[in-house]
């Protein structure tokens, strides 16, 4: 049993510290984001090798149940059920050898799996807090640059689009917006989609969000922006609250349409491209004050 029982290296945890080298590495936001998609790619590989070894652990243990009741020297059942019970006390040294060594290996699995989560956690808490200070650094050195175009629908309605972003900017703007970092660098022009019957989903399955819901309504949308503590795993869209005039504030939305970004106000639990002049002025005033405030560069353009 103990050659079968040992086999323990392959699920140790390199991912942190190779991670970690190349954050530091490089002082770049986008080299930050590879780190940090680096290592979620290797915690998602190191937990599936623990499931794995705990599976060969089980089978190990049902195949020596079914051994050893096989050779006669454990009843087939017992009013207490199932279970690793020698009926020939020449066999019971046997069987206790065999439970001892599943329960060290199965332990030393279980204490490997500790260490190795809490380098994990701790190398994510570093490259969170990292990429935060590399964002609140761009923004003190350079201002986003926004261009609002104004579309008119009749007298009282518009549609504002901003000018499509890219490089950096997204991920800057993403903070400025909402106080949080999105979960991946490229996240506001991804327009992937894992069903093509249906258009990009607002989410990616990160940060604690189940591929089941990346679709969310727009008040499940809002609700999770709200929550978020210091991530968002955006996907096709920038978050923006603006402030209402007797309190309270609204939930936009720059959504990316090709060469433009769609503005869009959530309205229950859908969101609607087509703003009032007041919604549509209350927007742009928000944009305006950011600018005042030395936030970032705008221009506005009626069409």
């Amino acid at each position: 049993m103990s050659d079968t029982l040992s086999p323990l290296s392959g699920v140790d945890a390199a991912g942190p510290d190779t991670a970690l080298a190349r954050l530091r590495a490089l002082e770049t936001l986008e080299s930050g984001y590879e780190a940090w998609l680096e290592l979620k790619l290797d915690h998602a590989a190191f937990q599936a090798r623990l499931r794995e070894e705990r599976e060969r652990l089980d089978q190990q243990g049902s195949f020596l149940l079914g051994a050893v009741r096989a050779a006669g020297l454990v009843p087939p059942s017992t009013p207490e059920g199932p279970g690793l019970v020698p009926s020939a006390p020449s066999a019971g040294d046997f069987v206790r050898d065999a439970e001892a060594k599943l329960a060290t290996t199965r332990g030393a699995l279980a204490k490997r799996e500790a260490e190795a989560e809490a380098r994990y956690e701790a190398a994510f808490a570093e490259i969170r807090a990292t990429l935060r200070d590399r964002v609140q650094r761009h923004l003190a050195a350079s201002r986003p640059r926004l261009t609002l175009l104004l579309r008119r629908v009749g007298t009282e309605r518009s549609i504002l689009h901003v000018e499509r972003v890219s490089g950096d900017t997204p991920v800057l703007l993403c903070f400025l917006f909402s106080g949080r970092i999105p979960s991946r660098h490229g996240f506001l022009l991804d327009d992937s989609t894992e069903d093509v019957s249906l258009a990009p989903a607002p989410l990616y399955p990160d940060e604690g969000v189940d591929p089941a819901g990346v679709r969310p309504d727009a008040a499940g949308l809002v609700a999770l922006v709200r929550g978020a503590s210091e991530v968002l795993p955006l996907k096709g869209f920038l978050p923006v609250f603006v402030p209402r005039p007797g309190g309270g504030e609204d939930f936009f939305r720059l959504l990316q349409r090709g060469a433009v970004l769609e503005v869009e106000v959530a309205e229950g639990t859908a969101f609607r491209n087509v703003l009032t002049r007041e919604e549509a002025e209350r927007f742009a005033g928000h944009l305006l004050r950011l600018k005042l405030e030395g936030r970032i560069d705008l221009e506005l353009e009626a069409g």
